[in-house]
């Protein structure tokens, strides 16, 4: 089981209440997201810094500071766009810790300055670990020799799959971000097969399956190719 949820440091407590409304005002969200936010979420907070005032790690670009933000949930699911909201609107990397009744998960996405604007933030997608109990015990922060390197070693903790020898985090995402995309093409191959009618076209697209069912091999060994 993924475990992801630290057990974070007294002195990076910050336990500030992030009101949806702030939020709205920096990511504008769509109405339909903002219904999410009305219906999905009963509070966002703050709940810690971690930065070199709060855990002594010396900065290291692009990661200056993390924000680990709790979301007390109304339902189970969440819409991925609210994150994307709270993301858009806290330029700074965020772990979210997510909380619905007596259950919690930790989720986050790779977030870095975009290439073309240095004060925008680009996120990936989303990785999660399972919902598990709140009493679980949390492990102590990953061992890192600066924030950089903190990030990354906390991300990496929410990726299923480990990473190839010397693959850098941004590769590992990218190439989880693939399989992914495949794997959507596969269930949408998959359910035109068992409603296609002429054996033709069924060889046809068994051919398209089986390539992007091999692709799918290839970028989860261990080793490149």
């Amino acid at each position: 089981m993924i475990q992801a949820m630290f057990k974070y440091p007294k002195q990076a407590a910050y336990n500030k209440v992030l009101p949806k409304s702030k939020i709205y005002e920096q990511a504008r969200p769509r109405r339909a997201v903002r219904d999410c936010f009305v219906k999905q979420i009963d509070q966002i907070v703050w709940k810690y810094v971690l930065a070199t005032r709060t855990i002594n790690l010396p900065i290291r670009k692009p990661v200056e500071e993390i924000a680990i933000i709790e979301i007390s949930l109304r339902t189970k699911d969440v819409n991925e766009e609210v994150l994307r909201s709270i993301d858009k609107a806290v330029p700074v990397p965020i772990f979210y810790v997510l909380r619905f009744k007596d259950q919690i998960k930790s989720i986050a996405a790779y977030k870095r300055p975009s290439e073309a604007d240095h004060d925008k933030w680009v996120v990936s997608a989303y990785f999660d670990t399972p919902w598990q109990s709140v009493d679980i015990e949390r492990p102590e922060l990953p061992v890192a020799l600066d924030m950089n390197k903190l990030y990354e070693q906390m991300l990496r903790k929410h990726i299923s799959m480990p990473p190839r020898p010397k693959e850098l985090l941004k590769d590992q995402v990218e190439r989880m971000m693939q399989i992914r995309s495949r794997e959507i093409e596969c269930r949408k191959l998959e359910s035109r097969i068992n409603k296609e009618k002429q054996f033709n076209r069924m060889v046809e697209m068994n051919g398209q399956l089986n390539a992007i069912k091999r692709k799918i091999e290839e970028l989860s060994m261990k080793d490149e190719l």
